[in-house]
């Protein structure tokens, strides 16, 4: 599983012209399911994502220092098959990520995850499958990326004849 997180000031997600989700103040999270993502790769997600330490305690003065769940800020996690794209020559090719019709239901996993570590009323999520459009202001900016994959996972790059590819 890959997470694209994001500190932000707010967020929201629209879907045919309607918001959807919104958030003020904390995190943005892109995910990525592979398809070999298994329920230790999204608790891994889950408990990295809320317990990073990306913002600043005001009482002492030290950066980098309060997770959101310290600071009771929100989190919007937003489905992204793409984060697992894979150029071949300057087509995008996605068949690492979990296929659709087993993503949904994983995906649906991880943001209940989230919901039962975290505040429910805290953890707002996209509509998977659905054309998005992602609006945010990235604080900072911060943007820190997460994998849970162990290195078998990830696909290796290859070369013959001089040319390298997937």
């Amino acid at each position: 599983m890959r997470a694209v997180v994001q500190r932000v000031s707010s967020a929201s997600v629209e879907v045919e012209g309607r918001i959807v989700s919104e958030i003020g103040p904390g995190l943005l999270v892109l995910v990525g399911v592979h398809e070999s993502d298994t329920d230790s790769d999204a608790d891994y997600i889950c408990r990295k994502v809320l317990n990073m330490r990306l913002f600043p305690n005001e009482a002492t003065g030290r950066a980098w220092d309060q997770s959101v769940m310290q600071k009771n800020y929100a989190v919007l996690l937003v489905s992204q098959f793409t984060l697992y794209g894979i150029l071949k020559g300057n087509k995008p090719d996605f068949h690492v990520a979990m296929p659709p019709q087993k993503a949904k239901p994983f995906y649906a996993s991880l943001v209940d995850r989230f919901r039962r570590s975290y505040n429910p009323d805290a953890i707002k999520d996209g509509i998977f499958g659905a054309m998005m459009k992602v609006d945010l202001v990235n604080d900072g900016p911060v943007t820190m990326q997460l994998d849970s994959s162990q290195p078998s996972k990830i696909p290796k790059m290859e070369q013959k004849n001089g040319e390298s590819f997937w």
